[in-house]
């Protein structure tokens, strides 16, 4: 009987390591499979950056994500590949994240030949929404973000700061200002008129010289909060490149990239249409 029971205990340990690998390969499949749908769809290269927390591995252990170099590296080598009359549809999904892979991936995406789509189904803050700046065309959800891409500088001790409140406090300071507060001002300077450049090189061609300017002043000079959430209202009234029009597989392919759950659900519905309901809650 005792192993009998050693057996059992011994393929439920096998069962418990291999069931996430095995549930996450299918998830895998299933994506690209709704992938090449999309593709054949839109007659284009689709893809996808999107970072959540995604619980693999036999302890469900969360891993954030943001853009990274890593990044940038596989994007890049996907618009190498993709032919020049190939139209490119990147679907963003992230808070952000390093500036100079944000830059390389816009860059990119503006230096392709044919049509370049941003699609935004929840929200692509910072460096989602320069990437998202690079493109001829964004489509957002009606309810989706962007948001601005002023520089931060990283101060020891305080974290990130944005490089126009850092400038702002050494002009009240003035010749009272310590020498990290002149340096830091310094490379706070720098930092927004090199973003503010980039921004207006990556709209020069689809966007007037005047708008171009505009808009790289708007989204560089701290107009507003890092996480101000410019929504596709705001987008068009800003003069952006901006549709509504998301194909419903996007929204298919995010339900396959699923938030690390926790123990109790924080949002809970029943899919299916609800029954018609009277005032007095009772089912008609």
């Amino acid at each position: 009987m005792g192993d009998v029971f050693t057996s059992i205990f011994w393929l439920f340990i096998i069962w418990a390591f291999l069931w996430p690998q095995i549930r996450h390969q299918v998830l895998i499949g299933n994506r690209k499979s709704l992938i090449r749908k999309l593709e054949n769809t839109r007659n284009s290269r689709v893809i996808l950056m999107v970072h959540r927390q995604e619980q693999i591995g036999m302890f469900g252990i969360p891993f954030v994500r943001f853009i990274n170099i890593e990044d940038s590296e596989a994007i890049l080598r996907a618009i190498r590949v993709t032919p020049p009359d190939i139209p490119i549809d990147l679907i963003i999904h992230t808070p952000g994240g390093l500036a100079l892979a944000s830059v390389q991936i816009a860059f990119a995406l503006k230096d392709h030949p044919a049509k370049t789509t941003v699609i935004v189904p929840h929200y692509a803050m910072s460096g989602g929404t320069l990437i998202a700046l690079a493109a001829d065309e964004i489509l957002m959800d009606s309810h989706a973000v962007l948001g601005p891409v002023d520089p931060q500088i990283i101060i020891q001790d305080v974290g990130p700061a944005p490089a126009a409140s850092i400038l702002k406090a050494w002009e009240e300071k003035g010749k009272e200002a310590s020498d990290n507060l002149i340096i830091q001002a310094d490379i706070a300077k720098k930092a927004i008129k090199q973003m503010e450049e980039i921004i207006y090189k990556l709209l020069t061609g689809r966007y007037s010289e005047k708008k171009a300017k505009e808009l790289a002043e708007i989204f560089s000079k701290g107009e507003w909060t890092h996480d101000y959430p410019i929504t596709y209202e705001k987008a068009k009234e800003l003069g952006l490149h901006v549709k509504s029009e998301i194909p419903e597989e996007v929204y298919e392919l995010m339900e396959l990239y699923p938030q690390a759950r926790p123990q109790r659900p924080t949002v809970e519905y029943i899919s299916r249409p609800p029954e018609k309901i009277s005032q007095r809650g009772f089912k008609q």
